[in-house]
């Protein structure tokens, strides 16, 4: 058997969307004989219970995760123990001993105060994006939805400028269309494609990841914070709420004593451009 785990530094990374990397861990009779970390080839466009599928996975260990996300990892037959957090080899340990409980959906993990003293409300709205695996996403229809697609894409802004590319990386994504695992707008794209063709589409922000959320920045005292003082502008952070989940933040401004952090998806507020082509429909 093999558990995966989102994994961070040690620890259970609390959203499935935005996980960077996985905790491996090989099972046999019930124990753990070897566990290694990989990554997760990236966030925001990468069919996650593809990635876990194709390294064989049986079980995922995670803190929170939407209905979507967990529609594409059962059709996959990865069951799924969600609501875990803290030491991710413990949580291993106490799943294997039958003592971890699964809260089942629970795309609710922006709720409560960080432990740095900022508060987000925003629950799983717009600000969310597709990170929390396309919970309360509106039903999307066309022939393709409930398949497998496998994509080519190029991504780019609209000066111009690529952020990412499935041909670059040498093979095609693959997701199940409608199922929450891709942003809402590529998803619609796919739905009614025919294997073969290519599109060029273009995305508002809210058929992508949603808009900037003007509470999701916040500042701190920098003595309030130990360690913050080493920090610079445009550094990436996992900060922790009070409940011990964590979210990553970047560092947008700094000064002798404030340091401001922005909480949103690194892509929330832009508009985006797709050049897709269906390369297969399962």
């Amino acid at each position: 058997m093999r558990i995966a785990v989102t994994y961070d530094n040690g620890e259970i990374f609390q959203h499935f969307g935005r996980t960077e990397n996985f905790k491996i861990y090989e099972v046999e009779e019930g124990k753990v004989v070897s566990s290694e970390v990989v990554s997760a080839n990236g966030a925001g466009h990468e069919a996650l219970a593809g990635v876990l599928a194709n390294r064989k996975v049986d079980v995922l260990i995670c803190g929170g995760i939407g209905g979507g996300a967990q529609n594409a990892l059962s059709g996959e037959n990865i069951e799924i123990c969600a609501g875990a957090e803290g030491d991710a080899d413990k949580a291993v340990e106490d799943f294997l001993n039958g003592n971890l409980v699964n809260s089942g959906v629970n795309c609710h993990h922006h709720d409560g105060e960080h432990s740095c003293g900022h508060h987000d409300e925003g629950g799983c709205g717009g600000s969310c994006g597709s990170s929390c695996g396309g919970c309360h996403a509106p039903t999307i229809e066309g022939k393709n939805v409930g398949k497998t697609c496998r994509t080519h894409y190029i991504g780019t802004f609209n000066d111009g400028t690529q952020f990412d590319s499935s041909y670059d990386r040498g093979e095609p994504i693959e997701f199940v269309c409608g199922a929450g695992m891709m942003i809402r707008g590529f998803d619609m794209a796919v739905a009614n494609m025919e294997v073969g063709e290519k599109v060029n589409i273009h995305l508002m922000p809210e058929e992508a990841y949603g808009e900037s959320d003007p509470d999701a920045i916040f500042s701190v005292q920098i003595e309030a914070m130990p360690g913050s003082e080493n920090l610079e502008v445009g550094q990436k952070i996992g900060l922790r709420t009070a409940w011990g989940q964590s979210l990553m933040a970047i560092v947008v401004q700094k000064d002798a004593e404030t340091i401001t952090f922005d909480t949103n998806h690194e892509m929330a507020g832009k508009e985006l451009n797709f050049a897709i082509e269906l390369v297969s429909v399962e």
